[in-house]
């Protein structure tokens, strides 16, 4: 159990150490985090992606608040049943405010029914969570309909060139597709930062919390998922690379327990059917260029590939149903809009005679098999369009694309 007195402490010391941080570049986030009464406001996102430094942009915007940082070692004792506690050493300490901004919350066992009580007594509520599912599930026992989601990324482009002070640029945007928008490697430019946040997720995030029996294997299997990113693979395939793992099901969870500390994404192939999209391949996307290459050495070269996560990524923050689609030949994106696949969106980082046809087949295909009259093309640098078989194909660069 806590002291109240070691409590106070702690909310002291927080709030000068928060007081003392810079806003540092301006997250686009920021005009979406608009503390709410009656909703609690998710901030969720891989480590080291920058949410704290949003709370902090958020808090100096408001006039009076509460804040706490659940990772702090200090808070160890901290339990649910304390949170009486904790509201009279937030009043003893500052002055009475409504706005509660919480870091990393998950790490108290029954935390949602805390902010309910929050919530339910007229309260605004932030707060931020590293594990996507971890959160889902216990927002959904106490705080359905209650709460709103904001999923950080690391830096966007437009974030990595005020943060680099550079200019928009085709070299701009290709040292971008290499770095990756992690604030603490552009900071230092040292590898091992992306490994050792590898490292740190797979510890804090995936294997303190959960019954893992096989803990080495799940980096061995992190590393060869960012190593082959924006490729297809199957889980029987990994049970086979990694058969010290007796099954596909133990396999299949280690994929989403990656999946959930915000390491990788996997896209599915369309089909209308439900079961397919289960049992077919599924292509694996990583949350940062940086960490790719950092953690793999065969990918350091493909450019492609890069391209391809990029514009993943872009894709993934903004729509909640994407596929990729292989018929005869492939589409690396389609865009699901309601019941409506809306855009077909193939990836290329350089259109060249040798791969055009290959390119754009399996473009128009998707484009005929949607009824879809424009399709795209992303490049790094080229722009033009193409008329063929009736359709409009756009070639844009990725950078310029208005996703």
């Amino acid at each position: 159990m806590i002291l109240k007195s070691e409590l106070r402490q702690i909310l002291r010391s927080q709030r000068e150490a928060m007081g003392r941080r810079t806003s540092g570049v301006i997250r686009q986030d920021l005009e979406r985090l608009k503390p709410l009464r009656n909703f609690a406001i998710i901030i969720s996102g891989i480590r080291r992606c920058g949410k704290s430094t949003l709370l902090v942009q958020s808090m100096k915007r408001e006039e009076g608040f509460y804040y706490l940082n659940f990772e702090d070692p200090r808070l160890a004792e901290f339990e649910l049943k304390d949170s009486e506690m904790l509201e009279e050493a937030f009043s003893e300490e500052f002055h009475e405010a409504d706005l509660y901004y919480f870091d990393e919350i998950q790490n108290i066992a029954g935390w949602e029914s805390y902010v309910r009580y929050l919530l339910d007594n007229d309260k605004r509520v932030v707060i931020t969570g590293s594990n996507a599912s971890l959160l889902s599930r216990e927002l959904g026992t106490k705080l359905t309909g209650r709460n709103l989601r904001i999923e950080l990324f690391p830096f966007t482009y437009h974030e990595y060139l005020e943060y680099m002070e550079s200019e928009d640029s085709k070299v701009s945007f290709q040292d971008y597709l290499a770095s990756g928008g992690f604030p603490e490697y552009l900071r230092t430019g040292m590898d091992e930062v992306l490994q050792n946040l590898l490292l740190d997720i797979i510890a804090r995030d995936i294997i303190f919390r959960n019954p893992v029996k096989n803990p080495g294997i799940v980096t061995e299997i992190a590393v060869y998922l960012l190593g082959n990113s924006a490729r297809e693979f199957t889980l029987s395939k990994l049970q086979k690379m990694f058969s010290a793992i007796g099954s596909v099901t133990t396999i299949a969870s280690y994929v989403e327990l990656l999946e959930d500390a915000y390491i990788i994404f996997t896209l599915p192939r369309f089909s209308y059917s439900q079961r397919s999209r289960q049992i077919n391949p599924k292509k694996v996307y990583a949350i940062d260029n940086g960490l790719i290459r950092a953690n793999s050495i065969q990918f350091s070269d493909d450019h492609g590939r890069f391209l391809e996560n990029h514009v993943f990524l872009e894709l993934r923050k903004r729509y909640r149903e994407l596929f990729y689609f292989r018929e005869k030949g492939e589409c690396d994106f389609l865009i699901k809009e309601k019941t409506t696949i809306t855009k077909a969106i193939q990836v290329c980082y350089e259109l060249t005679t040798r791969n055009k046809q290959r390119e754009i087949e399996g473009l128009v295909e998707a484009m005929e098999f949607f009824e879809l009259d424009c399709g795209y093309i992303l490049t790094l640098d080229q722009e033009e369009d193409i008329h063929v078989a009736g359709k409009r194909i756009s070639v844009v660069p990725a950078r310029k694309f208005a996703y």
